[in-house]
């Protein structure tokens, strides 16, 4: 059978009923997740990410976006650093799955979004002032470090910012001195989400995201130059191969 491409209409209403979708499960979630500041942060976290599982799915029935995931043999027994490349909001649920539990480094204002804000507040994020310059590196590897060292994976977007396909931000040292400063290796990602789920675009595109776990880069005895520069250099080589061309037919409409 012939597969067919999703007409602009059926894109169009595939992404609003996701989106109404969404909406109505951060609200419920969120609201809910409230209720769990009583419990030990682990059962929290277990409860409150439970949230992206949902949304996951609901894109994947209303907008027929699938994941591929390669390099999963990578992932180590303990927890690293993660450092990973970000191209839309999709990462952000994604990596939740994989790496359990986790702890963001992420700018301060998304908790004081009401509801939403708070309940991500519950998961422990290192929540960092970007103006704070300096100031801001030292929570980073003060927090950082501690949510390593309670068994928690950070996750951190080096380039700060979403980026997209077929663009390259500046690669941040923050978490690359994290890693050194806590002992940890760290763990790069590349994936080509930006191609389906646009950083700054509505309509989402029918497809398989592709997802690649590098190999683990050891930190001991190496500085966060060195590392960073490692780093970037794995994930924009690995993106130069998820990002050759949106894949835009998914079976029948």
């Amino acid at each position: 059978m012939t597969r067919s491409t999703p007409s602009q209409a059926t894109l169009l209403f595939r992404s609003l009923l996701f989106s109404a979708g969404m909406v109505l499960a951060t609200l419920v979630w969120s609201s809910l997740s409230l209720l769990t500041f009583p419990l030990p942060p682990a059962q929290r976290y277990a409860f409150i990410s439970r949230w992206s599982v949902i949304v996951l799915w609901w894109l994947r029935v209303t907008c027929r976006i699938r994941v591929e995931v390669s390099g999963l043999e990578n992932i180590p027994a303990k927890p690293a650093v993660i450092l990973a490349k970000h191209q839309s909001a999709w990462e952000t649920l994604f990596l939740q799955r994989l790496f359990v539990p986790q702890a963001w480094v992420l700018k301060r204002e998304l908790l004081w979004i009401p509801v939403f804000g708070w309940a991500l507040a519950l998961t422990r994020p290192v929540a960092i002032d970007r103006k704070a310059g300096r100031a801001a590196i030292k929570q980073v590897l003060g927090q950082g470090k501690v949510r390593l060292d309670e068994g928690n994976w950070v996750v951190i977007f080096p380039e700060g910012t979403r980026i997209a396909p077929g663009e390259r931000g500046n690669y941040q040292i923050g978490g690359a001195m994290l890693a050194a400063h806590a002992g940890r290796p760290i763990l790069p990602i590349a994936h080509n989400a930006g191609e389906l789920w646009p950083r700054r675009g509505f309509i989402k595109h029918p497809g398989t995201i592709r997802l690649a776990i590098g190999p683990l880069i050891e930190t001991e005895g190496r500085s966060a130059k060195e590392l960073i520069a490692q780093t970037e250099t794995w994930i924009e080589g690995m993106q130069a191969k998820l990002e050759p061309a949106r894949q835009t037919t998914s079976g029948p409409t």
